[in-house]
């Protein structure tokens, strides 16, 4: 339990740092590559993020063997949630789809410098 308060609290904190920058972009720099839609990718992102995280820590939990084949699965799982949320908002006809798809894929590689991060910092104790 412990684990799952320290992630969400981390995850929260990364967000609101990610979403600080996205603010100071779109109010006070107002620069053109910042996409209309990048507050529903952020939201995608923060839930699809703690929900591997939580399915992970849950799987863990139940078995340490498999733990290798359970953060992949969990990083599998969340790149084929993106490639479907990009697919869902490319059909609905999202506007400026460069822009969109650049957008997307750098709090894409955000998130996933995040979940090195903090898979790593999770294993740093365990090498003995």
């Amino acid at each position: 339990m412990k684990a799952i308060k320290k992630l969400t609290i981390k995850l929260l904190f990364f967000s609101l740092i990610i979403a600080g920058i996205i603010f100071l972009l779109q109010e006070y720099i107002k620069v053109d590559w910042v996409h209309e839609t990048m507050w529903m990718i952020l939201s995608f992102f923060v839930l699809l993020t703690w929900l591997t995280g939580m399915f992970s820590h849950y799987l863990l939990e139940l078995s340490k063997e498999n733990s290798v084949n359970i953060l992949l699965g969990a990083m599998a799982i969340r790149f084929l949630a993106s490639i479907g949320f990009v697919a869902i908002l490319l059909f609905i006809g999202t506007e400026n789809l460069i822009l969109f798809v650049v957008n997307f894929f750098a709090i894409y590689f955000f998130y996933l410098l995040f979940d090195i991060y903090t898979l790593i910092s999770n294993l740093r104790p365990n090498s003995n």
